[in-house]
């Protein structure tokens, strides 16, 4: 399982509404943005783990302007938006293959893992939609962004 992180000063994702308008499904301020791919031979114990690392990572400053400080000590917000590309390999040609990423049916419980294990751990977490066709800003704060795989 990977999460690629970064440390934002407010993040939003959106997706096509019913309408044909573009819809919010997730909204944050000052906190972390979370892209998670998963793999064939992830489980629930990855996800675990990977959610305790997003909300634990210290990546925040403290008093004295040293990056010693978690979401988890802050307060911040967390947004997961699920990313089956982080799975693509461009080691060969010019089109990235994705066989590595684990199929939707695998990938999205364990996506709604990681975000049951963060808001069980105390964070207010935000969502992308998965197998939506999202757009994502954000301003990333550092910048800071970090590849964790578990």
């Amino acid at each position: 399982m990977r999460g690629l992180v970064q440390r934002v000063s407010r993040a939003t994702v959106t997706v096509e509404g019913v309408s044909g308008g573009r819809e919010i499904t997730g909204e944050i301020g000052a906190g972390i943005l979370v892209f998670v791919g998963v793999t064939h031979d992830d489980t629930e114990a990855h996800a675990a783990k990977l959610a305790d690392k997003i909300w634990n990572l210290r990546i925040f400053d403290d008093a004295d302007g040293v990056m010693n400080r978690s979401a988890a000590d802050e307060g911040h917000e967390v947004l997961v938006v699920s990313q089956f590309t982080l799975y693509g390999d461009t080691r060969k040609g010019r089109r990235p293959g994705y066989s590595e990423a684990a199929r939707p049916e695998q990938a999205e419980p364990l996506v709604e893992t990681v975000v049951e294990a963060l808001r069980a751990a105390g964070a207010v977490v935000a969502t992308g939609r998965f197998r939506a066709d999202m757009a994502v800003e954000l301003v990333n704060d550092g910048p800071i962004t970090l590849w964790i795989e578990v």
